[in-house]
């Protein structure tokens, strides 16, 4: 994308930005001292002022005008004047992603099951606004989003709400067209252009001062007849000159015609990717459904019926793979509105297998039976009869069919009279109620019809069940445009040319198409639609050839891509789930690693996107071999979590896990590589992908061998890296060497917040370098220096960094050696730190010296609330210290004197103190040679004295 940060000096960035102060400074000066042609000028204000120009008191009765006529066509919407949250808060990208340019919408939500990542977000009355004091407007603005995702609605909200002067206040002129209204014209100029949506310009048109506060709206560039070819289109500056739509549209891009005027362009993500990067200032996306706006959006379909409502959403709630494209709100409405019809018609006894729907194709079968039966048509009508349903079902997919499938291949969503007459569609079967269920008609400024369906996903379904029907009589490849190819006789030899063809198409669009298609074939949808669309029976004999024609389709030695789990889903919708579900058992049971052909890893990457067993809440690590990690690298691309523990990986597998990771897809935000074989090669290599990588938050290294150079590696890597929130080191053989080269990083990162760095050896020298890195960290919350060699220099060293830092919470020193000196220096910081609500000394050899240390610092300590100090024979002394500290201290919960020689005398001094303590939630009290008797005394002792407090005997 196009940088626009600096205002330009002398252009005023092309009519966008205000006039510095320095040049108002200068002008005023060379006014005082009488220079310049005209003594009486005053500096100007910002061009963005509602100035006129020329005929002020006329343009404003023409802007008027124009405002009130786009109120008028704009209408009073549902959403309009009130739009949802998700439409005033875009979200801000930095370009196309290869998932975006190269595959189909539906895999585009699957993929990142239903997730968006950018953090930042633009506000609709902030989107054509500098983004700082000095940086400039945009000039050329893209909003893209899948198809169904809202985008004209986005357009319709910002244009009524910018005519009722609510939004866009730095623009006089808003000029909204759709690419719709723009195929209606083979040949165009830019006045003209102007004039069919500004007819209020009159015959002089409008100065270029009012352009320069104009905006031009183009909706739907996906919708455009002819693409747009930046590299071959001739420059044109002349704006009567007529020239193609498409070059006209590409000048205006560029700059050659109306480069005052600021251009927002809505497009589908794959055909945004027809504008060069470098011509676009700002990109923005509309982000789909939460899990709260489905919630919404199906109770104001039924708002007088929770109970349908409940159910509703608890059958897309119930197949993952729908529920993640119930994030489309188009996509959304259509499920509510088949699966409340089916609520509403519960089949009878011979039907009753048939639902609820679980597949792509059973869910649009039923919204087919629900258009056919004319639900929500007037209830004084009668039902129409099963012979009416079939003839209506067969003559909606001869006409519609062969639109929908011709349209498919050609690219072509939008489709007007000469489209219609060419095909031999009937224009007065258009009108019906039934049609109007699948195809939308709309009017253009030009006052001729366009048609389209009323999601592509219906297109999609409805050429499917054409083409399922028109190859059982074909006797050429219904691909091909003019009709001649080597003859294809038999729905065999026209499914396997549609596998082909689907596989072969490098933007993915015939994906559902083919998804369709097979579940067409499956005996639900057959039973659904037997009488209406299908025969009974029909094609049931081919399932099992057709299943084993797609797992042909996986190829071996080859990575798995978007079209190989394309392959999975449509199994899936042939209701054959035994491949998928071999591989899902092998996944729960761990036993993964013997899959390993091409079919089983094409299922492992379906499984990632849809199946709960691989979510990242699952606890199941992957058990994979470095040959299928490889081929799965594509698809691992838009996993949110990785486990991927003990797999014996080596350092170049960290090669390809690190060019994944390095990746501007890359979805992944947790991933664990414990107990493998990585050493410092390896982790350089995650290093590398760390300096770019945007999306991780954890990674998990523990019982690596990374040593010194691989800590030094990611230590660099830290100070650079931005999203890194939590790193486990554990047991890496790092030393104290690669302790310093942490503490260089911790020093300049602020972003690090947990640090598990144990079973290290760092000793001495490697706790006073991260001691001087606390004193100045301001991030880490949480750090982990258990079996560390730590002595009394060391311990002193953090607690003395523990009374200058305020940010760290948690702090593990188990299994270390910290003397009466270190337990001194220890009290003295908990007495100072006013952050640490967690210590653990474990086995660290405090004995009772330190123990009455920490007890003078719990009588004065007030944010503490774990305390772990298992193991370190503090006995009576200790004990007796610690019971003076917890009749006044607040913020202890826990509390664990585990194995630490109490004795009875001891105990019964703890006990006691917790009369006048209301804080302690659990005490631990385990291993002190107490006897049972004892145990039961004291135990009811703490009952009595602090009944909220759980005590572990």
């Amino acid at each position: 994308m196009r940088k626009q940060e600096l205002r330009p000096g002398g252009e005023a960035g092309q009519g966008h930005a205000a006039s510095s102060p320095a040049e108002q400074v200068k002008a005023l000066v060379d006014l005082l001292a009488g220079k310049g042609g005209q003594g009486s000028q005053v500096p100007q204000p910002p061009n963005r002022t509602p100035e006129c120009p020329l005929k002020p008191h006329g343009n404003d009765l023409r802007i008027q005008r124009h405002r009130e006529a786009l109120l008028s066509r704009t209408g009073g919407g549902p959403e309009l004047g009130s739009p949802s949250p998700r439409l005033t808060s875009l979200l801000l990208v930095e370009g196309l992603t290869d998932l975006q340019l190269r595959e189909h919408d539906f895999t585009q939500v699957e993929a990142t099951r239903g997730g968006w990542c950018s953090a930042k977000t633009i506000a609709l009355d902030r989107l054509f606004l500098p983004l700082s004091r000095v940086s400039i407007p945009p000039r050329i603005s893209i909003t893209i989003g899948v198809a169904g995702v809202g985008k004209t609605t986005l357009v319709r909200n910002f244009v009524h709400l910018w005519a009722r002067g609510q939004v866009g206040k730095d623009f006089s002129l808003v000029l909204p067209l759709t690419f719709r209204d723009l195929n209606t014209h083979e040949k165009l100029s830019a006045d003209r252009l102007l004039r069919s949506v500004f007819p209020h310009a009159g015959e002089a048109g409008l100065a270029s001062t009012a352009l320069s506060k104009a905006l031009l709206v183009l909706d739907g560039l996906d919708e455009c007849k002819t693409p747009l070819d930046f590299s071959n289109t001739v420059a044109c500056t002349d704006p009567k000159k007529e020239i193609q739509v498409d070059h006209l549209i590409t000048n205006i891009i560029r700059g050659n015609l109306f480069p005052e005027v600021s251009v927002w362009i809505t497009s589908r993500p794959g055909a945004a990717g027809q504008i060069p990067g470098g011509l676009v200032d700002r990109m923005t996306e509309i982000r789909g459904f939460s899990e709260e706006e489905i919630k919404t959006c199906l109770e104001q379909m039924f708002p007088e019926d929770p109970v349908l409502t409940g159910w509703v959403l608890s059958q897309v709630q119930a197949d993952r793979a729908l529920y993640l494209m119930c994030t489309v709100p188009a996509f959304c409405r259509l499920a509510g509105a088949a699966l409340g019809h089916l609520h509403r018609h519960r089949p009878g006894p011979p039907d009753a297998e048939l639902w609820p729907p679980r597949t792509l194709c059973e869910l649009y079968s039923w919204y087919f039976r629900m258009a056919l039966g004319g639900e929500g048509q007037e209830k004084a009508k009668a039902s129409p009869r099963i012979e009416q349903l079939a003839l209506s079902g067969r003559k909606l997919v001869g006409t519609l069919g062969r639109l929908a499938f011709h349209g498919l291949v050609r690219k072509k969503y939008v489709f007007y009279e000469p489209d219609l007459k060419v095909l031999g569609v009937d224009l007065a079967l258009l009108q019906t109620a039934l049609c109007g269920r699948f195809l939308q008609r709309e009017e253009t400024l030009a006052s001729a019809a366009a048609y389209c369906f009323t999601h592509l996903s219906l297109q999609e379904f409805v050429a499917a069940a054409y083409y399922c029907s028109a190859s059982k009589r074909a006797i050429f490849d219904l691909f091909t445009e003019g009709g001649v190819s080597w003859p294809r006789l038999g729905f065999l030899t026209h499914f396997r040319s549609a596998a082909q063809r689907a596989m072969q198409a490098e933007d993915g669009r015939l994906d559902v198409f083919l998804r369709f298609l097979s579940g067409l074939l499956s005996p639900r949808v057959n039973a659904l639609l037997a009488g209406s669309l299908l025969t009974q029976g029909e094609h049931q004999g081919y399932r099992a050839q057709v299943a084993e024609l797609l797992q042909g389709c996986l190829r071996p030695d080859v990575a798995v891509c978007a079209r190989a789990v394309n392959v999975l889903h449509c199994l899936r919708e042939l209701q054959h789930i035994e491949l998928a579900r071999s591989v899902e058992g092998a996944v729960a049971s761990g036993g993964l690693a013997r899959l390993t052909s091409p079919p089983h890893r094409a299922a492992l990457a379906y499984l990632l996107q849809v199946s709960d067993v691989c979510t990242p809440e699952a606890p199941l690590p992957l058990r994979l071999g470095p040959g299928v990690l490889q081929s799965l690298l594509p698809q691992l691309l838009y996993c949110r979590s990785l486990r991927l523990d003990t797999n014996q990986f080596q350092d170049p597998v960290m090669d390809l896990l690190g060019s994944v990771l390095s990746g501007k897809d890359c979805r992944i935000q947790r991933i664990s590589l414990a107990e493998n074989q990585i050493s410092n090669k390896g982790a350089k290599a995650l290093a590398r992908s760390l300096l770019v990588n945007r999306s991780l938050t954890t990674l998990d290294l523990r019982s690596n061998s990374i040593g010194p150079q691989g800590a030094k590696a990611l230590a660099d890597a830290l100070k650079i890296n931005r999203t890194l929130a939590s790193l486990s080191l554990q047991s890496n053989r790092i030393r104290d060497d690669g302790a310093r080269s942490m503490a260089e990083a911790l020093a300049a990162n602020r972003i690090l917040c947990v640090l598990q760095f144990s079973s290290n050896s760092i000793g001495d020298g490697g706790a006073k370098a991260l001691a001087e890195a606390l004193m100045v960290n301001q991030g880490l919350k949480s750090l982990d220096l258990q079996s560390n060699s730590i002595s009394d220099p060391g311990v002193a060293a953090l607690m003395g960094a523990l009374c200058t830092n305020q940010t760290l919470l948690s702090l593990n020193l188990q299994w270390n050696f910290i003397q009466a000196g270190a337990a001194k220096a220890l009290g003295q910081a908990l007495q100072l730190n006013m952050s640490l609500t967690s210590l653990d000394l474990q086995v660290a050899s405090i004995g009772a010296p330190g123990a009455q240390a920490l007890g003078e610092a719990l009588a004065v300590n007030r944010t503490l609330e774990i305390l772990d100090l298992r193991g370190n024979t503090i006995e009576v002394a200790g004990a007796k210290a610690l019971a003076n500290a917890l009749k006044v201290n607040s913020s202890l919960r826990r509390l664990n004197l585990q194995e630490n020689s109490l004795g009875m005398e001891g105990a019964i001094c703890v006990a006691t103190a917790l009369s006048g303590n209301h804080g302690l939630r659990h005490i631990n009290l385990q291993g002190n040679h107490i006897g049972e008797s004892g145990a039961r005394m004291i135990s009811e002792a703490i009952k009595t004295n602090a009944p909220l407090c759980t005590v572990e005997m």
